[in-house]
This record gives C-alpha cells, sequence and structure tokens, in this order.
C-alpha cells in the first residue's frame, strides 16, 4: 500500500468496528466498580482518554514513511503500556488490545516488521502479568496455580497471535492478488484498445492500397487511352474511336473496381485465373494503352499462396503503372521465379529518377509495405537516364 489508509477507504473496515468494540468495551471496564481492590482504576480519565487516542490512530495508518510507521507503533506500545498499569480492570481486556496492534502492524510492516510487533505484543503480555504477580502476592499454593494459568494462557495467547498473523497475511495476499488481477485487467484493456486501433489504422492503410493499386491502374490508363483519342481525332477518327472504346472499357473496369473495394474488398484482385493469366491481362493492358509489349518470364511450378498471389500482382500492377506514367519506355521485362523464395524482378529502360530523392511516393511505399508485410526484402535499383529495376524477394516461410 502506497498511501494511508483512511476511514473512509479503509481496506477492511470490519477490523476498525471490531477495534472499536474491543476499545468500548475496555472503556466500560476502567468506570465500571469493582468489589476487589486489584481491579480497581487508579486514573479512569487518563485511561479512557489512552482507549480514545488508541481509538482515533485506527482512522489513519502510516504506509509511506519507515519513521512514521516506526513513530505510530512506539506511541501504541505507550499508550498500551499506560493502560496496562493505570487501567486496572481493563487490564483483563488487555490480550485484545495487543492483538489490535498486531492486525495493524500487518497493514503497515512488511513481514518482518509484523513478527517484530508480534514479539512485542507478547513481551508486553509477559510484563503485564509479572507486574500484577509483584503487586500482589499469593500463598504457595495459589502461586502453582497461577502460574499454571499463566503458562496456558501465555501459550494460548502466543498460539492466537500466530494465527492472526497468518491470517493477515492471508487476507492480505488475496487483496494484493486482486489488486494485481485489476491491475492487469485494466493494462489487458487498454493493450486490447490499442491493438484494435492499429488494427483500424492497417485496415485503412490496406483499403488505401487496395483503392490505388487497383483504381490507380484504371484510371491511369483510361486518361492515356483519352489522351491519344483527342491527339487522334481530327486525323484519325476510326483509331481515336478504337481508343474511345477501349477507354469506355477501362470506365467500366474502375467502375468494378470502386465497387469491389467498397463492398467486399476481396483477398484476390482477379476471379477464378491463375497468377500467369493476370499478369498477361495486365501485359495486355499496358500494350493497348502504351503500345509496348511487356516480355514476360514466369516460371512457377506450383501455385502460391493466395496472399502471396496478391502481393505479386498489386507489385507488378502498380509497377506498370509507374512505367506508363513517368517512364517513358520502349522495353519492360518481368521476371518472376521460384526456387527457395519468390524472386520478381521488374526493370525498364526509360527515363529512371534518383533513387535517394524519390522513393516516397504511395506507390512505391505500397510495393515496399506489401513485400514487408510477407517477410521479404525490397530493393530499387534505378538512376536518371539508365532506367530501373525492382527486386522483390519474398520467402514462402513467410
Amino acid at each position: 500500500m502506497s498511501r494511508p489508509i483512511e476511514f473512509q477507504n479503509h481496506p477492511f473496515r470490519f477490523l476498525l468496528y471490531l477495534e472499536w468494540i474491543l476499545l468500548a468495551f475496555s472503556a466500560i471496564s476502567a468506570v465500571f466498580p469493582f468489589r476487589s481492590e486489584r481491579f480497581q482504576t487508579n486514573f479512569p480519565e487518563l485511561t479512557i482518554a489512552c482507549l480514545a487516542i488508541f481509538g482515533l490512530m485506527g482512522l489513519r495508518l502510516p504506509t509511506s514513511n519507515q519513521r512514521n510507521k516506526l513513530l505510530y507503533t512506539a506511541l501504541e506500545i505507550i499508550l498500551i503500556l499506560i493502560t496496562a498499569f493505570l487501567g486496572g480492570g481493563t487490564a483483563r481486556l488487555f490480550p485484545f488490545i495487543n492483538m489490535i496492534i498486531v492486525t495493524r502492524s500487518c497493514l503497515i510492516f512488511q513481514f518482518t516488521g509484523r513478527l517484530v510487533v508480534a514479539s512485542l505484543s507478547f513481551l508486553l503480555i509477559l510484563i503485564t502479568l509479572s507486574q500484577r504477580f509483584n503487586r500482589f502476592p499469593l500463598p504457595p499454593r495459589a502461586q502453582e496455580r497461577f502460574w499454571f494459568l499463566t503458562l496456558s494462557f501465555m501459550l494460548s495467547f502466543g498460539l492466537a497471535l500466530v494465527f492472526v498473523l497468518l491470517l493477515m497475511n492471508a487476507v492480505l495476499s488475496e487483496r494484493q492478488s486482486r489488486e494485481k488481477l485489476a491491475i492487469a485487467n485494466e493494462k489487458l484493456r487498454q493493450y486490447a484498445l490499442k491493438i484494435e486501433n492499429q488494427a483500424t489504422l492497417e485496415e485503412r492503410n490496406r483499403i488505401a492500397r487496395e483503392i490505388h493499386d487497383s483504381l490507380g491502374h484504371s484510371l491511369t490508363a483510361l486518361n492515356l487511352q483519352l489522351e491519344t483519342a483527342l491527339k487522334l481525332w481530327q486525323s484519325n477518327p476510326t483509331k481515336a474511336q478504337s481508343f474511345l472504346a477501349r477507354a469506355k472499357e477501362l470506365g467500366s473496369k474502375a467502375l468494378q473496381d470502386v465497387r469491389q473495394s467498397v463492398s467486399t474488398m476481396r483477398s484476390h484482385p482477379w476471379q477464378s485465373e491463375s497468377l500467369e493469366e493476370a499478369i498477361a491481362l495486365l501485359a495486355a493492358i499496358f500494350y493497348r494503352s502504351t503500345g509496348v509489349v511487356p516480355i514476360c518470364q514466369i516460371d512457377l511450378p506450383y501455385p502460391l499462396p493466395p496472399e502471396i498471389s496478391t502481393a505479386v500482382y498489386r507489385i507488378i500492377q502498380e509497377s506498370l503503372t509507374n512505367i506508363s506514367k513517368y517512364a517513358n519506355a520502349t522495353e519492360i521485362k518481368i521476371q518472376l521465379i521460384t526456387r527457395k523464395n519468390l524472386n520478381l524482378i521488374i526493370e525498364d529502360n526509360g527515363r529512371g529518377f534518383d533513387v535517394e530523392q524519390n522513393t516516397t511516393g504511395f506507390g512505391l511505399q505500397s510495393m515496399r509495405d506489401r513485400t514487408l508485410a510477407r517477410g521479404g526484402e525490397f530493393k530499387i535499383n534505378s538512376a536518371p537516364g539508365f532506367g530501373c529495376q525492382i527486386i522483390v524477394d519474398i520467402p514462402f516461410s513467410s
């Protein structure tokens, strides 16, 4: 416990009520008249005051500063000694007051401090009993009986102290376990919330990549078809019309991509085609848009896992989109082979770019993210005037 225990948040309020009940009985016995002189209270007002102070001390227990803990316990012992020597009949309830000290020590000390306080309580009982024996001498037979009862009482009191210590240790351990469990549950809730937010962010990025890779590719090709049709409209209307027809097809394809991205966000960007057929379709679309035929070398002896196939398809699609928009290339090669890993190489003889200054675009970042998500490596080799080479290496174990 790191903060003082107050009445409003006392960890074991029933113990506080029990303390007050025992102290109330002690206060009543201090003012109750006894026939025997040995049980008369010499200073009832002082005894009641000590008991009241002792009871009020239970409202706030020091739990942070070791010095305050020691001073608090020392004051409790002083009050008990005053009550024991001046309380008269109150001394009959003296062992119960000692039990209160032991229970409080369990709330403010660690196990070693609890043992020390319990030992001091036992010693206080011995001092009190010896003081009473010296004040009222007994005959020999009565002394034997007194010592027998005293030893029995001390044994019972010692066992009671051990029981209180074990009980309080068990209760405190159970309480600490519940507090740790509550803290762990709160951390788990926060972690789950963080994971949920991270998953939401990743899903947003995935949707953005899907829209960019599918819709962006179709719109880029559509734009090229429309530009060509505009250039040929006056000089060659028949050929321009064919480009417009192709533009209409690409518009329908773009609309289909939007519907797919918004409605289902499917894992596979193609229907029932194989990866080789999907790549061939991309090459055909690129040829119709640019007039350049990509050279495809594909060696896939067995089907790839769906998540790897999707990543490869999107990387090739984005690469062709970038080439058609920026490279102005006349020769394109796509090499896809599988050995221990999947190796994809896309290269062109276009105008290239400075790798150090121009690799932060969404398309390149999307290709890199898809590769890294599969545990692979993504490299770009390019320079102004020397084309571009993209190398993707993806392990199948990812």
